[in-house]
């Protein structure tokens, strides 16, 4: 059987998995949580806003040069007025550098008699302007759920992608529209879902993708339906669900919320060996891989009716290279936690990735992520919350280094033998921090494990500092080239290593 190959001079090799690793020796993998920064949208009270959150990733707008962000603001019910009509609606907002946000007034939908708002869609209003009644009990109201611009479709008339809920079927249904305001949706089946879903383009297998909820014994789980057209949609299939491994960590991580006073404690416990459930997952094509997000739910008390109330949401990574089959990263630990209380900050019950992160500058992950400071009712809580239900969720940016999710470390000296692969005269580029040690390579048969001529550890340069692609050179060997398959051995004192690759110098610019 033939050992199995990778492919540095296609893809950077991280280390989220083993695929690239054949083995290591005193080296610890560690996952690393982003920096959180925000939040950077919030409710505008003067409108009578109560939370913000979003299903969808900043989308780039190359004609109009700027960032274009669809969200949700849900509003303050006023007495008398019919529940979920203040929840249709999806916002719209801009930016020129993805960060600092502006909500402009685009005049489509009124609101409390004005249309100075940035309201981009409202599901219900549209049907009352075309019938001239409010939602019939013939008209099925459409959610505006998911948006992304698609500038790989030659038809303008269908620049933006939408999914939308069909409220009675519970499922998702593709729309297409010119701007992002005016929608049509498509007379194609739905997508079968629950409450929520997520939605992308992926460029590894070239097709539109969509994460979307079912039921499992294991409760929320994560099903996988693609489309090569965006119209014909695939049968969702199963692809991850919780286990006893989850159980076992809610039972901890609710434990440690509840023992720590510096944490914002469920209010309504029992115990009770709740299932820990798979809220949602948006997924990021990345570098031949695919990262996910998956909201752990970690119930605390009852059901409320809907096993949806009182508990702590929080997310992990996994990978997957197909879509279906899914790997949990480093233990399960959790990737984005919720914040202790102060009073002031938001993601105190519920942290959640609104979609596939953005790759930027090409120095820095940037991680968009809803953080709410309760999950359930007012009533359930003390009166001491009460007054921040009315500013109840903020959406945020975290921030990671660039192919940084996992680092392989050594503190003292580890090594790190590769899969094998085939050398045609590239470099050798790492991501990696040697800013208190250094790191160093050599090329080694893959057969016999022992360094070609001029490319051992003795003859490498060792890299200092850290760098996000730092080129290991050999004193007399400045091009690598080998007609048998190869390893690398890399030696880290002190360093930590997050990804490898190959190019011919100047490819990746």
């Amino acid at each position: 059987m033939t050992a199995p190959h990778i492919n540095p001079a296609q893809h950077k090799q991280l280390f989220l998995d083993d695929h690239a690793i054949e083995r290591t020796s005193n080296v610890n993998r560690t996952l690393h949580q982003p920096d959180k920064h925000g939040p950077i949208l919030k409710a505008d009270r003067s409108r009578e806003q109560v939370y913000v959150q979003s299903g969808n990733a900043p989308q780039w707008n190359s004609e109009k040069g700027i960032w274009e962000w669809w969200y949700d603001a849900h509003y303050a019910i006023p007495p008398g007025e019919i529940a979920g009509t203040e929840s249709s609606r999806k916002h719209y907002a801009t930016s020129t550098d993805g960060v600092h946000w502006e909500t402009p007034s685009l005049g489509l939908y009124q609101r409390r008699g004005s249309k100075d708002n940035n309201i981009a869609y409202d599901s219900k209003l549209e049907f009352l302007t075309r019938r001239g009644v409010y939602n019939p009990p013939e008209i099925t109201e459409k959610y505006l759920y998911h948006v992304i611009r698609d500038e790989r479709d030659d038809d303008p008339q269908r620049r933006y992608k939408g999914l939308f809920s069909d409220t009675r079927n519970m499922g998702r249904l593709p729309g297409i529209s010119p701007d992002g305001f005016r929608w049509t949706l498509l007379d194609v089946p739905p997508i079968p879902s629950e409450d929520t879903s997520n939605f992308i383009y992926d460029e590894i297998s070239n097709q539109y993708v969509a994460t979307v909820k079912q039921r499992t014994v294991w409760g929320r789980s994560l099903w996988v339906s693609t489309s090569a057209d965006f119209a014909n949609w695939t049968e969702p299939k199963l692809a991850l669900h919780t286990d006893e491994i989850d159980r076992e960590n809610r039972k901890r991580r609710i434990r440690e919320v509840v023992e720590n006073p510096v944490y914002l404690t469920p209010p309504v416990l029992e115990d009770v060996d709740y299932i820990a459930q798979l809220y949602m997952m948006p997924v990021m094509p990345y570098e031949g891989m695919y990262i996910g997000f998956p909201l752990l739910f970690n119930p605390a008390g009852p059901d409320l009716p809907q096993m949806n109330h009182c508990g702590i949401n929080q997310v992990e990574l996994a990978t997957s290279r197909d879509l279906y089959n899914w790997e949990r990263v480093a233990d399960r630990e959790v990737f984005i936690g919720v914040e202790p209380w102060d009073g002031v900050n938001y993601g105190t019950t519920q942290v959640a990735v609104c979609s596939r992160p953005i790759v930027h500058d090409n120095r820095e992950i940037r991680i968009y992520h809803n953080a709410h400071r309760f999950r359930g009712h007012h009533s359930i809580y003390s009166e001491e919350y009460a007054e921040f239900f009315n500013d109840a969720g903020a959406i945020y940016l975290a921030k990671l280094r660039l192919d940084g999710f996992v680092s392989l470390d050594a503190e003292t000296e580890g090594t790190v033998i590769t899969k094998q692969f085939t050398l045609n005269g590239e470099a050798l580029y790492v991501n990696a921090d040697a800013s208190g040690g250094e790191l160093r390579a050599e090329v080694i048969d893959a057969e016999t494990m022992q360094p070609l001529p001029g490319l051992s550890e003795g003859e490498c340069v060792p890299l200092n500092g850290d760098h996000l692609g730092g080129k290991l050179m050999w004193q007399d060997s400045p091009r690598l080239v080998s007609e048998k398959a190869v390893r690398l051995r890399f030696i880290l004192r002190g360093a930590k290593l997050y990804a490898f690759w190959l190019e011919q110098d100047g490819t990746r610019g």
